[in-house]
């Protein structure tokens, strides 16, 4: 399991860093609200451990941001503040579970595991991906657009994809870098901008409506043609 913690409190957070390592699980971790939003939407985990009271960005804030986006990993909220009404607010934002301050690390581990066994079957089922009249089928490996098969290559499909799992939100160069192709520097090229005009060439240009849009000094999105 591939989980992301997102906790200001050193203590705590090495905690259940340790704690998740020793269990065999890898563990990524964020110190502040607007960190841990940047590594969930561009890092794949299978569950999300929040704070509620975060540097930059709260938990609740975070977690609406996440949800909004079409990030639906499960997550539980880890924090000390437990009325009845914080825990409802806590869940109608988004999370799934909320745990409360002190607790103990089995019972966070059994929480997590719970959740994630509730999702796999969903997660197993995601299969196609459709942003208006786009649809990606991630087992066969196949796009098409108004019902007529589109041919890429394996790093257009993987940038496609990444777009189309992100509808409508903007994505830097630095995260299709990152993402698509696994680079974690610069490379000073203009790799990203001839794949996105590829990606073009064979999804909007033949067809009726620009799908794949330029926001001019920020990146790149993906949304059905107006």
């Amino acid at each position: 399991m591939k989980v992301l913690l997102i906790e200001d409190d050193p203590t705590t957070a090495a905690y259940v860093v340790q704690g998740l390592r020793q269990e065999g699980h890898d563990c990524d971790h964020a110190i502040s609200g607007p960190i841990g939003l940047e590594l969930a939407f561009t890092r794949a985990y299978d569950a999300m451990v929040v704070d509620r009271m975060l540097p930059g960005l709260d938990g609740l804030s975070l977690m609406r941001a996440l949800r909004a986006g079409g990030n639906g990993v499960p997550a539980i909220f880890l924090t000390a503040v437990g009325g009845v009404d914080d825990r409802v607010e806590g869940l109608e934002a988004g999370a799934d579970d909320y745990l409360l301050k002190p607790f103990a690390f089995s019972e966070l581990m059994a929480r997590l595991s719970a959740l994630t066994r509730r999702t796999a079957g969903k997660r197993q089922e995601e299969t196609i991906l459709r942003v208006g009249d786009l649809e990606m089928n991630l087992i066969a490996r196949t796009v098409s657009r108004a019902g007529v098969p589109i041919e890429l290559q394996p790093r257009e499909f993987r940038l496609l994809e990444y777009l189309m799992r992100n509808r409508g939100r903007v994505l830097t160069r630095t995260m299709l870098l990152e993402r698509v192709w696994e680079f974690h520097f610069d490379p000073k090229t203009n790799v990203v901008e001839t794949h996105v005009s590829r990606l073009r060439a064979k999804i909007d240009r033949p067809f009726a409506g620009e799908m794949i849009r330029t926001v001019r000094g920020s990146g790149y999105s993906i949304d059905a043609a107006s």
